[in-house]
């Protein structure tokens, strides 16, 4: 992983004051890549590149050249098949100037074009210049692992990892976007091309730019995950063979995210998912050295201690734990927001900021992680509910508007996703502040485009949520927000197993009852599990990891948590209702009061940390 960063301004000659800006920029991204820092100002662009080697240590420096330096690459990321397409691309007559992985988009992009997107198995994002075509070609990977974040400053086309090295750039504007706040307050999280700052955009996953000579901008979908239409069958074929084609998979992304000249470790929470990446790899590299790292809450009703103790004695892991008190997420709740660039829904992040904290006191620079298998596998309740409702439909009388509704986001009018809007849209209601209401129908997240409604339409209930898990879920919030940002904070990377899309695809392809086997969730993984993880875990219910939320934060009497919500700030801000905040805190500090998270919205804790962003960014 690392930093990338730049700008195109048409039809100038770029000198000392373009140099400056684009060290500024660099500089905000020093923490994803400390190894080293560098720029390079060619005709009408900038880059800038901050690097954590991972791969050819000695020589992967970027921006990276082809061999007439008419091409040239800056790459946040790994492609884990490098190695196979290097071998192609020397017999095919290209010479190789690095080790590093990264090399092989400038060869592939004299022989492909853009087209190279589709041979790639990796995780990235990358600007690439083609100095002969005075043409950039950015792209995010197949499933937005890494972020890509632009905006357009009169002519210009600035873009970065991180929205805090754009801001940067002379001319950028720091307004809210008050739409992807909404979104924070109805779905799990942001949703590319959304952002916290209005104008600035996040490059959806599965699509490049084409930034053209004059500064005019092209977006393109190459690759999306697509479920067929109605009910997929068995046709004949046996779970057993399902459940082979399964690990012959697990097994290749699992050597493939291995590849890498510094240390690697694993995240290990003790569920199925991070245990199924653990005791994998310990099977395929009996002799390998391995350290497991987890959090443990000293809440007994929130730890997985046995489990996590469990797997790491069984691969024969170091087991880093680390145990998480209430006052360390006060301690990191700011810190999360700045790396987050957004209000967070759930502490959680501090945690995570915690484990890469951990990782990198060891000197290890790469994680595997388990994130993707509940996507991909029908791995929450809301799979379970959907085929419990599909023999009473909904179940109840429902609002014909909130049918309506449905029908226009998901193409199905029994279809629930995370809640009714109709009555969470009194809930915001009473939140937001009275000017903020004046513009509630312009500002309401789902009078906006979501997702391709087309990719909805004709699928099982069980696919429609896992497409909409995989796109409202995964992308924005678990690999970025929770994922990306979090690790990268502290210069650690995070490979995904269960995110190579040869695995989603599969998955997509898979009959229901191989994902959902009457009321088992993740019924083929805990199938393949078997073979290789212990009974105790695969047969164990799902565990929701969740932090303490603001209740608990409420009640440790932190300074800033009482500034932050004050009357009189959020009035001054005014988003917000202040007399709601003031009725909510009063109710969350109650005895006995609980949010039964993750089913329902802890409201004070997305208020609380949207003030810590405006203090952050927008002040």
């Amino acid at each position: 992983m690392c930093g990338i960063c730049g700008f195109v301004r048409p039809s100038r000659s770029l000198g000392a004051e373009e140099e400056s800006i684009a060290g500024r920029m660099n500089k905000k991204l020093w923490h994803r890549g400390p190894d080293a820092q560098d720029t390079l100002l060619l005709e009408e662009i900038a880059f800038g590149f901050s690097r954590l080697s991972i791969i050819g240590l000695e020589n992967g420096m970027q921006p990276i050249w082809n061999e007439d330096r008419s091409v040239l690459v800056v790459c946040n990321g790994e492609i884990f098949n490098y190695i196979e397409l290097r071998a192609d691309l020397l017999k095919r007559g290209h010479a190789f100037s690095t080790e590093s992985d990264v090399e092989v988009l400038v060869h592939l992009y004299e022989e492909k074009g853009m087209e190279l997107l589709n041979d790639l198995n990796g995780q990235f994002a990358f600007a690439l210049y083609d100095r002969r075509q005075k043409r950039l070609f950015c792209a995010r990977d197949h499933l937005g692992i890494l972020p890509f974040f632009y905006t357009k400053v009169g002519d210009d086309f600035v873009f970065a990892s991180e929205i805090k090295a754009i801001l940067e750039y002379p001319g950028v504007t720091k307004e809210v976007d008050r739409v992807g706040l909404d979104q924070v307050l109805t779905f799990p999280g942001l949703i590319s091309p959304r952002t916290m700052f209005k104008d600035i955009c996040s490059l959806e996953n599965g699509h490049y730019l084409c930034v053209s000579a004059d500064g005019g901008v092209t977006d393109r979908q190459y690759w999306d995950l697509i479920y067929p239409e109605g009910e997929v069958a068995m046709n004949g074929k046996p779970e057993e063979a399902y459940v082979d084609q399964l690990e012959e998979l697990f097994e290749s992304s699992i050597k493939l995210r291995m590849r890498t000249d510094v240390p690697l470790g694993f995240y290990l929470s003790g569920g199925l998912d991070s245990s199924m990446i653990l005791m994998k790899a310990h099977q395929l590299y009996q002799s390998m050295s391995k350290h497991a790292f987890c959090i443990d809450f000293a809440d007994a009703q929130l730890s997985e201690s046995v489990y996590q103790r469990q797997i790491a004695a069984e691969s024969n892991a170091v087991l880093n734990r680390k145990v998480f008190h209430q006052a360390d997420i006060g301690k990191r709740l700011a810190l999360s927001v700045y790396h987050s660039e957004c209000p967070i829904k759930e502490t959680y992040n501090t945690a995570s900021l915690s484990l890469s904290e951990s990782v990198r006191a060891k000197q290890i620079k790469v994680i595997q992680s388990g994130e993707g298998a509940d996507e991909f596998f029908a791995g929450y309740v809301g799979y379970r509910f959907d085929k419990m409702r599909k023999a009473q439909r909904v179940g109840g009388y429902t609002d014909p508007e909130e049918l309506l509704l449905r029908d226009r986001l998901w193409g199905d009018e029994h279809f629930i996703y995370e809640r009714n809007f109709l009555e969470w849209d009194k809930v915001k209601q009473q939140l937001y502040a009275g000017d903020v209401m004046d513009i509630y129908d312009d500002i309401n997240c789902i009078n906006h485009p979501i997702v391709d409604r087309q990719r909805l339409v004709g699928r099982s209930a069980l696919s429609r949520r896992g497409y909409l898990d995989y796109k409202l879920r995964l992308v924005d919030h678990l690999v970025s927000d929770h994922g990306d940002r979090m690790a990268l904070a502290n210069s650690v990377e995070v490979r995904y197993p269960f995110m190579d899309r040869r695995i989603a695809e599969f998955s997509a392809s898979l009959p229901a009852d191989l994902k959902l086997n009457g009321l088992t969730e993740k019924y083929i993984l805990r199938r393949m599990a078997k073979r290789f993880v212990p009974r105790e875990v695969t047969e164990r219910e799902k565990f929701h990891f969740v932090a303490p939320g603001s209740p608990s934060l409420l009640r440790e009497n932190f300074s800033f948590i009482e500034d932050v919500l004050s009357y009189d700030r959020i009035k001054r801000q005014g988003f917000f209702n202040p007399d709601e905040i003031q009725r909510l805190k009063k109710e969350y500090i109650e005895d006995g009061f609980m949010i039964n998270e993750p089913y329902e919205s802890d409201l004070l804790i997305v208020v609380m940390t949207f003030g810590l962003l405006l203090e952050q960014f927008f002040n």
